[in-house]
């Protein structure tokens, strides 16, 4: 029996409504999905108001006809944004999500950590202590609301690019925040530095080290090296990263965790599917 929890994003499936995103999905042998509401449904905005315990049970059950499961409802905001208006309503709607992310089924609302850009593109003072401590303030608030609900928040770190940019980062802000419902989303190729992934088996063991406990689900992709630099968000299989070895950390480390997969489409899915599940198989 498969210990790789597999899924995808369902925002890789285009947009429609519920049931016809459910379905086009449910062709596919994948267990869960990460679930984008504005992404996948053209009648949800970035705004918060929309949801609703009604709309969240219609969605889960929709996918569950499917036998899919809703790993992680994506909220991406920006938790630093430049523009204090635009920054509270981003969470208020994350807020929203996790709410009622119990009636989609689901444990965890996921987000990167910002920039000082308004577009969470690179930004120098990413780095600098007051973007960190600013973080804070607003992963805390999210977390306050995390725990009435019985859910968690889901950290992704970006190297280079976002707030929380280094593993020392995301464990400064962990005991910073000091939540048992504030956890991580691991995205190796996210979280490689530029100029090391080379040495990716090293990063993904310190990794498990620095935060493994903390870890809640895993982001799947692909990366190549150009210069010696990381390039690309490819699909899983396209290029360098080792997922023989990420995978057997999980089936050690954490068996059947929701692992989801990028970058996927209705061209790809199956040559990508296959490449996991021989992935999956082998040791290193």
């Amino acid at each position: 029996m498969s210990q790789i929890n597999i899924g995808v994003r369902a925002h890789d499936y285009g947009q429609g409504g519920v049931k016809d995103i459910a379905q086009r999905i449910g062709q596919y042998p994948v267990s869960c999905v990460q679930l984008a509401l504005p992404k996948s449904f053209p009648f949800i905005e970035e705004k918060p108001g929309q949801i609703s315990p009604g709309f969240g049970n219609y969605v889960r059950d929709a996918f569950a006809e499917q036998n899919i499961s809703i790993a992680v409802l994506g909220c991406y905001i920006n938790p630093i944004h430049p523009d204090p208006t635009e920054r509270e309503l981003a969470l208020q709607r994350f807020e929203e999500h996790l709410q009622f992310a119990r009636d989609f089924g689901c444990a965890i609302v996921g987000t990167e950590t910002g920039s000082r850009n308004a577009d969470c593109t690179y930004h120098p003072d990413n780095h600098s202590q007051a973007a960190f401590d600013e973080l804070v303030v607003s992963v805390k608030r999210l977390a306050s609301v995390a725990e009435r609900h019985g859910v968690f928040v889901g950290i992704e770190g970006v190297a280079h690019h976002h707030t929380i940019n280094t593993y020392e980062r995301m464990n400064a802000l962990l005991d910073a925040v000091d939540s048992p419902n504030v956890k991580v989303i691991y995205d190796p190729v996210n979280f490689f530095p530029l100029k090391e992934c080379h040495e990716q088996q090293r990063l993904m063991n310190e990794a498990f080290e620095a935060f493994g406990n903390h870890i809640v689900a895993i982001h799947c992709k692909d990366f190549v090296k150009e210069d010696g630099m990381k390039a690309g968000d490819l699909p899983s299989g396209t290029g360098e990263m080792d997922h023989v070895h990420l995978f057997n950390l999980l089936k050690q480390k954490k068996p059947n965790i929701h692992v989801i997969l990028e970058s996927t489409s209705e061209q790809n899915v199956d040559e990508i599917l296959q490449f996991v599940r021989d992935a999956e198989t082998r040791t290193d």
